[in-house]
This record gives C-alpha cells, sequence and structure tokens, in this order.
C-alpha cells in the first residue's frame, strides 16, 4: 500500500504538487492556494503564473504538470481542489496518483488551514485510487511508492490520517477478496482469510460452521444453494464486542462465491463475473474488522453465509422447498435467486439466537439494482425511517451513493406458495423490490430495526473512475465503518 507521511518540513522536492481552486465565478481563473509550509524561493510565484498559461480552473480533481529542468523541484503539479470539501479531496487524491504514477516519491503541499476532512478524503483517494489487483507479474505497475503531505502541525491531522487509512485498508481487503478468483475462492478459503485477518486484531472471536455443523443447527437454505459443489457451504460468524458498547448490530453478508445459476443456469456473459458474488460478505467483515481496528464501542457480530451455487446432481432443483433456520419453508422455482437464501437462514439465526439492536444486510442480490439505479448506486429498504436516513448520510459521507426505495405492502401477496409458506422467486416484476420484501419476512420482531442494501450494480466498476479501480469497488465497506463510527 502507499506509503503516506505528514510532515512541517518537507525533504523530498523533486515533485512538488500544489493546491489551486477554483475563481469566484465560472470565467474569472484559478487561484494557487497559499500553502501551510515554506516552498523553495520563487515556486510560489512560478506556480501562480503557471495557473493561467496551464489553462487551470481548479475544479476536483485537476491536475496540471509542469517540467522544470535542473531545478528544483523538478516537476511541479497544480492539483485542484474544488470547493475543497471531502469529497473533493478524496477525487484529488486518485487524481494526483494517476498523474504521478511514473515518479517515485511526491511532496503535496496543502493549504494552510486545511481541514481535517479534507485530509482525510485525500489520503482515502490516494490510497484507494492507487489499488491494483493482480496474480502474478505486473510489467505496468506504477513507480510512485510515497506520498508525502506538507502540513504546518501534522500532530493535528494524524488522527484522522489514520482512520483514512484503515479504512482504505479494509476497502482494498474487500476489493480483494471479490477480485480473487473462484478458482482460488471457495468458501473454506474466504473463510481462512476471515480468521487470519481476524488473530491480527485483538477482541475478535470468530466461529465458522461447517456443512455437518449447519445440517445439525437446520441451516437449510445456506446447505441446499451449496449442496452442488464439492466445496462445501460454511457460515462465519464474526464477533466485536468491546466492554463499553450499548448498541449490537449485526451485520449479514451475501457470499456466493462463484454463482453458475445452478440448474436455472446463467448464460456465458452473465456468468463470467459471478466471482463478485461474495461482495456482500466482503464489505460486513472487512467494516467488523475495520471497526475492531478502530475500537470502535459498538457490538458487532457479522455473519457471512458461504456457499457456491453449482450445477451437479446433488445440486437443488426449480420447485424444491428449502426448510429454513427457524422453520419457513420456500419454494425455490429459480435455482439462480440463490442469494436469499442463504441470506434468510443467517437473518433468522440472528434474529432468533442473537437478538441484536439492529440487523442490516447487503447484498449483490439482483440485475434489477442496476436496471432502476446504474451502475454506482445501491438500493435501500426500511421501514425505519431514522435508520435509513442515518445509513444514507453515512453512505454519501463517505462517498458512496445508495438510494431509498419502496417496500410496498400490496407487493407482499406475491410471495404467496400453494405448497410452502414463501415464493423465494415471484415473477411479477419489480426484482429488487420483491427481493427486499421476501428477506423482510424473515426478520422477526426486528422488522422495524432491520435494513437492507442491494448492491450488485456499485460493486464493480468497469473503468477508473475517480477512488474507484476497475474490478471490484469494495463498496459498502467505507458507508458501514462510517456509520458505525456514530453509534454507542
Amino acid at each position: 500500500m502507499l506509503a503516506i507521511r505528514l510532515t512541517a518540513e518537507p525533504d523530498r522536492l523533486d515533485t512538488l504538487a500544489l493546491p489551486v481552486r477554483p475563481g469566484a465565478t465560472d470565467d474569472a481563473p484559478a487561484q494557487p492556494v497559499p500553502t501551510g509550509v515554506q516552498l523553495p524561493e520563487g515556486v510560489a510565484d512560478e506556480a501562480a503564473a503557471l495557473v493561467p498559461l496551464a489553462r487551470s480552473k481548479g475544479r476536483t480533481g485537476e491536475v496540471r504538470g509542469h517540467l522544470r529542468p535542473g531545478r528544483t523541484p523538478a516537476r511541479l503539479l497544480l492539483v485542484g481542489l474544488g470547493g475543497g470539501d471531502e469529497a473533493a479531496g478524496r477525487a484529488a487524491g486518485a487524481a494526483l496518483f494517476r498523474a504521478a504514477r511514473d515518479e517515485t516519491h511526491i511532496t503535496f503541499a496543502l493549504p494552510a488551514g486545511v481541514s481535517p476532512e479534507t485530509v482525510r478524503g485525500l489520503v482515502e483517494g490516494l490510497l484507494l485510487g492507487s489499488y491494483r489487483f493482480r496474480l502474478g507479474a505486473d510489467p505496468d505497475a506504477p513507480a510512485l511508492v510515497g506520498v508525502d503531505l506538507a502540513v504546518t502541525d501534522p500532530d493535528a491531522y494524524q488522527p484522522v490520517v489514520e482512520v483514512a487509512r484503515t479504512t482504505a485498508r479494509m476497502t482494498r481487503l474487500a476489493r480483494d477478496l471479490t477480485n480473487t478468483p473462484s478458482s482460488v475462492k471457495n468458501p473454506q478459503w474466504f473463510a481462512d482469510q476471515v480468521a487470519e485477518a481476524a488473530a491480527e486484531l485483538p477482541g475478535l472471536r470468530i466461529r465458522v460452521r461447517e456443512p455437518e455443523q449447519l445440517a445439525a443447527e437446520g441451516f437449510g437454505g445456506i446447505l441446499a444453494v451449496g449442496g452442488g459443489s464439492a466445496s462445501g457451504p460454511r457460515l462465519v460468524e464474526l464477533d466485536w464486542q468491546p466492554a463499553d458498547a450499548r448498541t449490537h448490530v449485526v451485520l449479514v453478508g451475501k457470499g456466493i462465491t462463484f454463482d453458475t445459476g445452478g440448474i436455472s443456469i446463467k448464460p456465458v456473459p452473465a456468468m463470467k463475473l459471478m466471482r463478485k458474488d461474495m461482495a456482500g460478505a466482503a464489505a460486513v467483515v472487512a467494516a467488523t474488522l475495520g471497526a475492531a481496528a478502530l475500537r470502535l464501542p459498538v457490538r458487532i457480530t457479522t455473519l457471512a453465509p458461504l456457499a457456491e451455487n453449482m450445477v451437479s446432481g446433488a445440486a437443488f432443483r426449480p420447485g424444491d422447498i428449502v426448510r429454513h433456520y427457524g422453520g419457513l419453508t420456500s419454494e425455490t422455482t429459480n435455482s439462480d435467486a440463490e442469494g436469499r437464501l442463504v441470506l434468510a437462514d443467517a437473518m433468522a439465526y440472528a434474529v432468533q439466537e442473537l437478538k441484536p439492536d439492529l440487523l442490516i444486510d447487503l447484498a449483490t442480490l439482483t440485475g434489477a439494482n442496476a436496471v432502476a439505479l446504474g451502475s454506482r448506486t445501491g438500493a435501500l429498504y426500511s421501514d425505519d425511517d431514522q435508520l435509513a436516513a442515518d445509513l444514507l448520510a453515512a453512505i454519501e459521507t463517505a462517498g458512496e451513493s445508495a438510494w431509498r426505495m419502496p417496500l410496498p405492502a400490496d407487493y407482499v401477496e406475491h410471495l404467496g406458495s400453494d405448497v410452502a409458506d414463501l415464493h423465494s422467486a415471484p415473477t411479477q416484476g419489480a426484482g429488487s423490490v420483491l427481493a427486499a420484501l421476501y428477506l423482510r419476512e424473515f426478520t422477526g420482531d426486528l422488522r422495524e430495526r432491520w435494513l437492507h442494501i442491494d448492491m450488485s450494480a456499485p460493486s464493480w466498476s468497469d473503468r477508473d473512475d475517480a477512488e474507484l479501480t476497475r474490478g471490484a469497488t469494495g463498496w459498502g465497506v467505507r458507508g458501514l465503518l462510517r456509520w458505525l463510527g456514530t453509534l454507542s
């Protein structure tokens, strides 16, 4: 991970980045921002002269370069900070990394009195924008390995930098887990990765249920979905329980390590990226690890139901009836609607055995999410107005995006089945809404304190975009951590 250092006395000035902000009006020229540290003689005046010549507008994430052969610094980078808030810092950090990827080290002289929020965003942008996933040699690896942030009082910003580092590290972990190909990633592998990461953080407890234990305890949904694979299903239970916690949150994340669609098999184009079908589990696990690393004073139990949905003689069939934890039954007419079956088990267990204050689930659940909201926005469902508002605010502040969707009472009748308690995959349309309504049936007396996010679309990016890089995004880690930090 990129090394980031705070310093009041920059001593590596081969490449120097300087902040620029927009003029007072759209037509006004951009303005260099006075920095909080001493610059080499003449550099500030030269930068001011360069701004109009470089046609810099100071817009968020805009970077203009200027070479100075034989002088120090040898290269100046004019970095647009836009409005100077956290979001602008995040975009500027990612853009700065991409503009300077062929340098080995850069120093960014930050504005005098820069806000902690801007510094946090800048660090997150640098660390997330520099993320790469690759198995094997990387001939195009960036040369940039270190960034110094020059500020007048490094100690004042150290706390937010540590929070940003932890947030970015856990988001990168979620990206790694999601990007890993399914030839490597099966339920046992995922559980082992969680156990290894948890062992490094004092106070975390982990339990992994294997198929025999799942059968003995009645987790019929997880067993049905995982039954067709040679790699048996698992249920990871991760618990962070600090002594000063007064609120208990259960996080549940869908963990399908590969999804063929089962007997209702997917076409090849829809199947090729199904290694990402465990992004919800990756997000809730990484957020819990982050909460433990930050020592947040909230109890968190995370449940990651893990299965590989494969085609074989042991695979569950369309028309099968699954008995979930606690006894409810589902008619399963579409084996490609498998995620809700494993979530239902985990949620029923959480309600009946853990009895938390709040229940949150994240899942790459439906393609309908992307149809309704596009590629960057998750669909959020809850009957609790305050909980929904709090999560939405945290998600937005963290730089992610979600939109609250309805839970219409007159759609519930579509969940009816002639042969079971519920129909798991109604065909009346509104796929994301009906999936959420189905999950709500397993929330028991937590119905008014439950929230579901369908995050299939924003879990993946087809291109580099601000702090996102091509591939898994780690969506949900930043928003969850921000929200968990508000609880006590």
